[in-house]
Order: C-alpha cells, then sequence, then structure tokens
C-alpha cells in the first residue's frame, strides 16, 4: 500500500481498541452502581384501603350497570362518551361488533342511538374511510358502562368555569 504508514495504522487501531474497552467498562460501572437489585421492593398502597397487596381478596362484585339512556355531561373536553345501558352480552369480536347494530350510520334512525362520531372513520393519516377505522373497532377500549357504584377515589375536579367563582 503507498504512502501508509503500517506502524501508524496498527497505533490506531490498538487506541481504538483501548477506548471501546473503556467505554464497555465504564457502562458496566454504571450499570452495576444503578442497579435495582439490592433495593427493597416498595410496596405501593392499594386505592381501597390498606389489606395486604400479596393476599387473595375476594373480588367485589360489579356495580348495577345504569340503563336510563341519559346522555351524560362529559368531564373533560375530548372525554369518551359513558356508555348509559347495559352491554352484558355483547359480542366484540374481530368479526362481530354489536354495537354497531344502533350506532352505525344506517342504523341510527330506527334505534334512536348517537351515530359514531366521524372521528372514528379516520384513519392515522386523517384519511376519511368508508367503514369504521380498525384501530376504533373495539368500543370498550375507550368507551365504559356506566355503574352505581361510589368512587375509589375522592374527586376534587373542577371545571374551568367554575373555578375562582363564589358558592
Amino acid at each position: 500500500m503507498r504512502g501508509q504508514d503500517p506502524r501508524g495504522l496498527s497505533v490506531m487501531r490498538s487506541r481504538a481498541v483501548l477506548g471501546a474497552a473503556l467505554a464497555a467498562c465504564l457502562v458496566l460501572a454504571f450499570g452495576a452502581a444503578l442497579s435495582q437489585e439490592g433495593a427493597p421492593v416498595k410496596i405501593v398502597p392499594r386505592l381501597t384501603g390498606t389489606s395486604d397487596p400479596m393476599a387473595l381478596d375476594r373480588v367485589p362484585a360489579l356495580g348495577r350497570p345504569i340503563v336510563d339512556d341519559v346522555k351524560r355531561m362529559r368531564n373533560y373536553p375530548e372525554q369518551p362518551p359513558v356508555i348509559p345501558h347495559a352491554i352484558d352480552g355483547y359480542q366484540l369480536t374481530v368479526n362481530t361488533n354489536r354495537c354497531m347494530d344502533c350506532h352505525k350510520r344506517e342504523f341510527t334512525e330506527g334505534s334512536g342511538a348517537p351515530m359514531i362520531s366521524i372521528t372514528h372513520f379516520q384513519d392515522r393519516d386523517g384519511q376519511v374511510l368508508s367503514d369504521v377505522t380498525p384501530r376504533r373497532y373495539f368500543c370498550t377500549a375507550c368507551h365504559v358502562q356506566q355503574t352505581d357504584v361510589p368512587p375509589l377515589v375522592q374527586n376534587q375536579f373542577q371545571d374551568a368555569k367554575d373555578i375562582g367563582r363564589k358558592p
């Protein structure tokens, strides 16, 4: 090879190998120092009481569904509406979606149910599709059935229009 210094090339290679080995040692040293192996396990308290988190407790019965079909006020912008009727036995599979029997555009007049939002027909790029987009097909991923149960955590939420207003 013309114009190359073989000794200089080997010095460069040895420096590169030495640098890589030093970097690997630093990564391993910091990894061991930051490891959680010896740290005590932190137990997060339950929302519903002080029982042992590892105990096998009975699962409480589900609350009664509210079935009055009254449209509820949303608590915050863009909140998915709650389901104001029972959905026991509704089938939501890849091939069947019982919600569409009433909420699809062509069935809303006969059922009286609100039509699903136009956003449910848009793909990730904003293109409008002729049918519900697959990522919005499983309704209960966002919409929950309204039930008659006390809250697990007391709610201190105040609507923005009510903040600063005197009672």
